[in-house]
């Protein structure tokens, strides 16, 4: 796997995926739609470990900095 994602948007990512997670422990959100933004959570975060996301392969989209050659 190649890496395209930046460290910005790793963080982001994990950001948003802990917000849901408070949303969710402290009973904002309940129901289906907790489930639901606890699994995109998750894939949040398991995409921010590991530097990929299949998503953006798909769309051909590199958040990376492409280093200049000189």
């Amino acid at each position: 796997m190649k890496t395209n994602m930046s460290k910005t948007d790793r963080l982001i990512r994990t950001i948003v995926a802990i917000g849901v997670a408070l949303l969710i422990y402290f009973n904002v959100v309940s129901g289906i739609f907790a489930y639901i933004l606890l699994a995109v959570a998750g894939i949040f975060v398991l995409t921010s470990l590991v530097n990929f996301c299949p998503l953006y392969r798909l769309l051909g989209i590199n958040t990376c900095r492409i280093p200049k050659k000189e």
